[in-house]
Order: structure tokens, then sequence, then C-alpha cells
């Protein structure tokens, strides 16, 4: 079982940055896969970004590639996003999520592939 808590989300104006964590519970949080997705407000929840349980692969929708960075680390027991560049259409409820299952070498990329969820942080960009 794991327990996911987001937080650093905001309220920023275009271009700037903002770093996400999202805190794990857990002793095998470090065997999981993890990955951050986004919902706007009348969207269906999209993906973002993800990150394999050791962390050398990743994966990011296009629509942030160059822009976000996701990492993590294990001792810690968190995962971050780190978000460059913001733009307006950025503005979202993030949640982190980890996978069903453990030890998977490849970043997942679908809603149904994660068992886990956290509450979400809200992160609005103006323009």
């Amino acid at each position: 079982q794991v327990q996911l808590v987001e937080s650093g989300g905001g309220l920023v104006q275009a271009g700037d940055s903002l770093r996400l964590s999202c805190a794990a519970s857990g002793r095998t949080f470090s065997f999981y896969a993890m990955g951050w997705f986004r919902q706007a407000p009348g969207k269906e929840r999209e993906f973002v970004a993800a990150i394999n349980w050791s962390g050398s692969r990743t994966s990011y929708a296009d629509s942030v590639k160059g822009r976000f960075t996701i990492s993590r680390d294990n001792a810690k027991n968190t995962v971050y996003l780190q978000m460059n560049s913001l733009k307006p259409e950025d503005t979202a409820v993030y949640y982190c999520a980890a996978d069903r299952q453990l030890l998977s070498s490849d970043p997942k990329i679908a809603f149904h592939e994660y068992g886990y969820w956290g509450q979400g942080t809200q992160v609005t960009v103006s323009s």
C-alpha cells in the first residue's frame, strides 16, 4: 500500500517555474514506477510525465516535453516535477500516481496502469 501527498502548487505568471513534490509512505516506494497527471476544469485527466522505479527512464507528454522534468529521490520517498516556462494552458490540478505493479522498467503513461493516487495540488498560471 502506498499513500501519496502532493505539494508545491500555487499561482504563478506565465514563464515562471514551480516544483511539485509527491511524498510517499511505505517501504516499497522505491520499487514503484511513478507518474504525474493533470486535470483541467471540464477536461479529462491527462498524462504529464512518468519515471520508472530506478529513475533511469522517463517519459513526457508532447505538451510538456522540454519544459518539465520528472525525477525521484528514493532515499526521501519523493518524486518531483520541475515545471519551467509555465503557460496558462498548464493550469490544472496535478496528481501524483504510483504504478499498480512493482519494479516496472518502463515508465507508465496510461491512467489505468496506476493503482495509487494522491489528492492533487492546484497549479494556476496567469497570462
